[in-house]
């Protein structure tokens, strides 16, 4: 009879190794893993631009779903010009082809766009997604994708696998390893102008197939990528050009015409200014 308690207790102590193992190491181990596994670009972290030159060259003055800029190029082929979405009336999305084989693609993103996104796609309340991640981190897109990028699998909490800390900064993690363009890995860079703060992911001076711009303001983002994987110009694109391009980004009124006004313009436009402290 002595037999049965000690078998019940082998039974107990085993399952409960079991559960441990399961819910607790197993998690633990799993996570030590993926941040060790992760790509090159989730361990870059946003640093400061070097080079605040402008291109001071004629150039364009476009304006386009919603937004003004200019360009050190006046070279536009209008016949390329693309709007999507293709089947919607109202565009937010522009794709442009200049005859060096430069190509930009600009895109206006309404507010709040990652706060909606990522509680549509957790299937919780935008409560809760701010409980999630701070109230500090969810107040603007801006502030989400300064902590994305500033997390790096060292700040894992790998041991956090019973709280919440645990799954933020999992889901940190596989963004952070999925939403930078390949670019990035040559640097990500804080970048504003009077009315934007954002980033610049890409080093133009190491030559990426691409460069991205992404600008934030509290009513809506804008987001640059420009694709030089067909740009004949010995040179490259340059910072001091991309300097020109963010340094004049500004919200126009939706009633402007979609077409660019090709404007010429040699005045040099206020550069990239380092964030503000």
């Amino acid at each position: 009879m002595k037999l049965l308690p000690r078998i019940l207790i082998t039974i107990v102590v085993t399952l409960a190794v079991i559960f441990v193992l399961v819910n607790w190491v197993a998690p633990v181990g799993l996570s030590f893993y993926a941040a060790k596994k992760t790509p090159a670009v989730a361990r870059v972290v946003p640093t400061e631009l070097k080079d605040h030159s402008v291109a001071d060259v004629p150039g364009s003055r476009l304006a386009y779903v919603g937004y003004e800029f200019e360009v050190p190029w006046n070279d536009l082929d209008d016949a390329q010009t693309k709007f999507y979405p293709k089947n919607a009336a109202e565009k937010n999305r522009v794709d442009l082809h200049f005859r060096s084989g430069l190509r930009l693609i600009v895109t206006a993103i309404p507010p709040h766009e990652w706060s909606h996104n990522l509680a549509a796609e957790s299937k919780v309340s935008s409560e809760d997604i701010e409980a999630e991640y701070g109230a500090e981190a969810m107040k603007s897109d801006y502030s989400f994708v300064k902590t994305l990028y500033e997390f790096t699998p060292g700040k894992m909490n790998h041991w956090q696998v019973f709280r919440g800390t645990h799954a933020r900064d999992q889901l940190l993690l596989i963004l952070k390893s999925l939403m930078p363009l390949k670019a990035a890995e040559s640097g990500i860079f804080n970048i504003q102008n009077q009315d934007y703060k954002g980033f610049q992911q890409g080093a133009p001076q190491m030559h990426p197939d691409g460069v991205a711009i992404n600008l934030y303001r509290d009513d809506g983002s804008i987001e640059m990528l420009f694709q030089t994987k067909d740009y004949r110009i010995a040179s490259g694109l340059t910072q001091a050009e991309l300097n020109r391009v963010i340094g004049s980004v500004r919200r126009v009124p939706q009633n402007i015409p979609a077409a660019a006004r090709a404007e010429a313009s040699v005045g040099k436009t206020q550069a990239a200014l380092p964030p503000k402290n």
